[in-house]
């Protein structure tokens, strides 16, 4: 895909492809991905009574020619984020060419990007109708924390036995910036910071799959984190225990953080 610029009506066009200005009738307040010119809202479109309405989506940036790759990494990212902050509704259906009409693409790397979250378990297709976000029930995000916990207890028991206490130093900016985003109430940052600190917490076991598996793990209950500020303390109290190499309250600290 050489480039994602479409002509848009009744409003004037840069190079960029923004977001939708918020305005008071819409359900939709996406965090954008960059700070760009308004754009036009297309009419919605009747997809059956299950459908949701489907509000602007998330804004994208592209200068010039883009590449497909990267077009389809930013619509990634942007439902991502849509779905952390909950503008994705659970159980709702969105269309992949009502979507790309409102990014400003076309639908296929909405679809692509889709199809990723369906690999994840974070929407399901609906033939010929779109993806429905997934809604996870009270048992199935039990049973998900149950297996991250096995999965990050252990390892960061032994961290916390084996590795200097200097080195958790390196994390303390993710901990800052976990605590930053839970106090504005930015649960898309609050996400990012958090899995960035948990990936960096799990790299010093020198694992690439632990890291991996947990990440995917964390990913899908990441969503229904509801005390971003409670969450954002137990990485500080995490640290603490790391740095005083307190294996069992390392240990006792993740297992309540990840609610396993």
């Amino acid at each position: 895909m050489t480039g994602v610029e479409r002509t848009r009506p009744r409003e004037a066009r840069d190079s960029s492809i923004g977001v939708p200005e918020q305005r008071s009738t819409s359900a939709w307040a996406p965090r954008a991905v960059a700070p760009v010119p308004a754009a036009a809202t297309v009419p919605e479109q009747s997809r059956g009574e299950h459908t949701h309405s489907e509000p602007p989506a998330p804004g994208l940036v592209a200068r010039g020619a883009v590449e497909r790759t990267s077009v389809r990494g930013q619509v990634l990212d942007a439902l991502r984020a849509a779905l952390v902050s909950g503008d994705l509704a659970p159980g709702e259906v969105y269309s992949g060419p009502a979507l790309g009409e409102r990014f400003g693409v076309s639908a296929t790397p909405v679809r692509e990007a889709m199809q990723q979250l369906a690999r994840e378990g974070a929407v399901e297709v609906v033939p010929n109708r779109g993806f429905r976000v997934t809604r996870r029930s009270d048992r199935e995000l039990a049973e998900l924390a149950e297996v991250r916990a096995l999965v990050e207890v252990p390892v960061v028991t032994r961290l916390a036995r084996t590795v200097p206490p200097a080195r958790w130093a390196e994390l303390r900016p993710l901990v800052r910036a976990t605590a930053m985003a839970a106090a504005v109430g930015d649960r898309a940052g609050y996400a990012e910071a958090d899995r960035a600190f948990h990936r960096a917490l799990l790299a010093f076991a020198g694992n690439d799959q632990v890291v991996r598996v947990a990440d995917e793990l964390h990913r899908q209950v990441g969503w229904s984190t509801s005390d971003l500020a409670l969450d954002a303390r137990q990485h500080a109290a995490l640290l603490d225990a790391l740095e005083a190499q307190d294996a069992d309250a390392a240990g006792r600290l993740v297992r309540e953080h990840v609610g396993g």
